[in-house]
């Protein structure tokens, strides 16, 4: 009987047209369009790659509208939804529409036209069917109950062939949806791999872009404690140029180019998750919103959003996980930061409460983007709200996602025994926790929400994705703009470097059964939070991630399959002293984030493990130490590591 136990050391385009004919009823004239151009005919044309897992778009020529019309306001007064129905009668998906000006709004810019559209991944290959449904109605959009159907628009059906995918290597088409499947990591629908993810939580303005329809500079203010120096520029990802290619997306011209530069190098060096607000009115950056103005939360912006869309789509392609903050804290309701003082916060939608205003963000958002693959909705970072208003949203997303996507949330790390507790099990929709803590304890406070949703009846999706102290979090390189590689907080821990990361937030994550980490940029130290235009800065952080994923692929670590057992290396406290990471009777991980030796506790294991060590800081293969064999049935000793392991 030979098993394996490896031993970690650190420290040491088709298309097809279907015509309907009948004419569209008039619309309202709006005063925002003096010379409005003609209602649509009514047909449907689909297009894309009409392959398996990708981006299959229904273009409906419907009534013509402009962002800004009032009477009837194209995003509250229409509810258009689309019904998929694979030919074989399952599944069946309900996928929410939305106004898209005249279907080319990223190039043109253009604020009206008579295209709607509804994105689809289907999952299956052969012959869809669709059928829409579009019905007029004051506030249709976010009250089901209300609205008439719409000739011609509605009841237009049709069909569409689905071939095979042809996609490999990173690219999520290659892989499938990913999915919540009752435990704690997600899995990818076609291939059934299951995903860990590494990769950057900063800058939380990633989508703070000049090269952005209708992208303001933040209003001028005051730094709040604890967050970074709020900044009156936006960016041009200047440093990222150069990663782009040729063949790359851009649009109008030349723009994209340093956005989508960013993303490519994140790829290249083997990352591959990534988090942005879609909405910080208010907030520390004050400059990512998807309206057409700040304040104009029910008239949305089609070309900034379908520029966004072109960024995430290219993200998709690269294997990039989307990781969507709703909302931040300044925002997220009447309560004011981190003591939740009553505040009217103009920019809080419906004050904190699911009301119109929230009801018709969560459509537009998931209708533009909620086909993309691999994705998480976060309810809100350091979120505020009341369990009430946190549940509502989560069931609400999960009513409109109708691919069941993965929804988390973040708060302060001192309310987080307040605010978890309430959300486990069936108490919410939420499947998982986007965690904020200490660099020092992410391996304990990923054990605490692993057990705790377990015991609850549904296990949570752990991650941690925000490292404090804040003004510190992940540093830069040693040398990058002259920073010393030492990260030195007062009054808030011992001074540390990206090494001490790598050790206790990186592995001690992982080795605690978690899902994956996103890096936070601290607001004193160079390229931070809201600022960074230059991922360069934690270039070899990310290639510790790197390692570290690639170590669980390459050597097929079953880890959907494993479970923390610090006790079997006599750490039954889980302290940073040893971790251990085990699928008893057949695979131990061990990591010593200090080196040494250590003894494993096999008296419940039988048959013979061969012992191997892996470097964590330069990857590459597992090697002998000086014990290669052991036998179950007692404790033994795992012996001294090869010389640089």
């Amino acid at each position: 009987m030979n098993r394996h136990l490896g031993n970690i050391l650190a420290g040491a385009a088709l298309a097809a047209t279907l015509a309907l004919g009948a004419a569209a009823p008039a619309v309202a004239a709006s005063s925002t369009d003096s010379l409005r151009g003609p209602d649509g005919d009514g047909s449907v044309t689909i297009s894309g790659e009409l392959k398996q897992w990708h981006k299959v778009t229904l273009s409906l020529a419907g009534p013509y509208a402009h962002e800004q019309d009032e009477a009837p306001n194209p995003f509250t007064d229409y509810r258009f939804t689309v019904l998929f129905t694979h030919e074989s009668g399952a599944p069946t998906y309900a996928v929410p529409g939305y106004f898209a000006a005249d279907g080319h709004a990223a190039e043109t810019s253009a604020v009206s036209g008579n295209v709607w559209r509804a994105h689809f991944a289907p999952d299956r290959t052969g012959t869809w069917h669709f059928r829409v449904s579009f019905v007029a109605g004051p506030m249709a959009a976010v009250e089901p109950a209300v609205g008439e159907p719409l000739t011609p628009f509605d009841g237009a059906t049709g069909s569409f062939t689905i071939a095979p995918t042809d996609k490999t290597g990173r690219d999520f088409r290659g892989k499938g949806r990913l999915r919540y499947v009752g435990g704690h990591y997600l899995q990818f629908a076609g291939t059934g791999e299951f995903f860990l993810k590494a990769g950057p939580d900063a800058p939380e303005t990633f989508f703070a872009y000049a090269d952005f329809d209708g992208t303001e500079r933040g209003r001028k203010q005051a730094p709040r404690p604890g967050e970074a120096e709020p900044t009156q520029t936006l960016k041009t990802w200047e440093p990222h140029v150069r990663d782009w290619r040729p063949g790359d997306p851009t649009w109008q011209g030349d723009k994209g180019k340093g956005i989508i530069g960013a993303l490519n190098y994140l790829a290249a060096k083997g990352v591959n998750s990534f988090s942005f607000l879609t909405y910080n009115a208010g907030g520390d950056g004050d400059n990512v919103w998807p309206f057409t103005a700040r304040d104009q939360k029910l008239h949305y912006d089609c070309s900034k959003l379908d520029q966004w869309a072109i960024v995430m789509d290219h993200a998709q392609k690269l294997g990039l996980h989307l990781h969507f903050k709703l909302q931040e804290n300044e925002l997220d309701d009447h309560r004011a930061g981190h003591a939740r003082k009553p505040k009217v916060i103009p920019e809080a939608l419906d004050g904190g409460a699911l009301g119109p205003e929230r009801k018709l963000y969560f459509r537009e958002i998931i209708a533009r983007f909620g086909y993309e693959l691999a994705l998480n909705w976060n309810l809100g970072e350091e979120n505020t709200q009341s369990y009430e208003e946190q549940r509502d949203m989560a069931a609400y997303i999960r009513l409109l996602d109708p691919y069941g996507h993965h929804i988390v949330i973040h708060t302060f790390p001192d309310q987080q025994e307040e605010v978890y507790p309430r959300l486990l099990g069936t108490q919410s929709a939420l499947t998982g926790a986007s965690a904020q803590n200490h660099w020092s304890v992410a391996h304990q406070r990923t054990l605490r929400w692993l057990r705790a949703s377990e015991q609850a009846g549904r296990p949570w999706v752990v991650a941690n994705d925000e490292q404090n102290p804040a003004g510190f979090g992940v540093p830069p390189d040693p040398g990058y703009a002259g920073f010393s590689g030492l990260a030195e907080p007062e009054n808030e821990g011992r001074a540390y470097t990206l090494h001490d990361i790598r050790k206790y937030t990186l592995w001690g994550n992982l080795m605690a059964g978690g899902g994956g980490v996103e890096y936070y940029f601290g607001y004193k130290l160079p390229q931070n939070d809201l600022v960074c235009e230059d991922l360069r800065s934690r270039d070899r952080s990310w290639d510790f991630c790197r390692i570290a994923l690639d170590f669980f692929r390459d050597n097929a670590i079953p880890f959907w399959h494993m479970r923390n057992r610090d006790d079997l290396v006599g750490n039954p406290e889980n302290t940073n002293a040893r971790y251990c990471f085990a699928k008893e009777n057949d695979l131990y991980l061990v990591y010593l984030p200090e080196g040494g030796t250590c003894d494993l506790d096999l008296s419940a294991a039988d048959g013979t493990f061969s012992v191997r060590w892996f470097n964590p800081r330069e990857g590459g293969p597992r090697r002998k130490g000086s014990v290669s064999r052991v036998r179950g049935g007692a404790t033994v000793s795992l012996g001294t590591p090869p010389a640089d392991p």
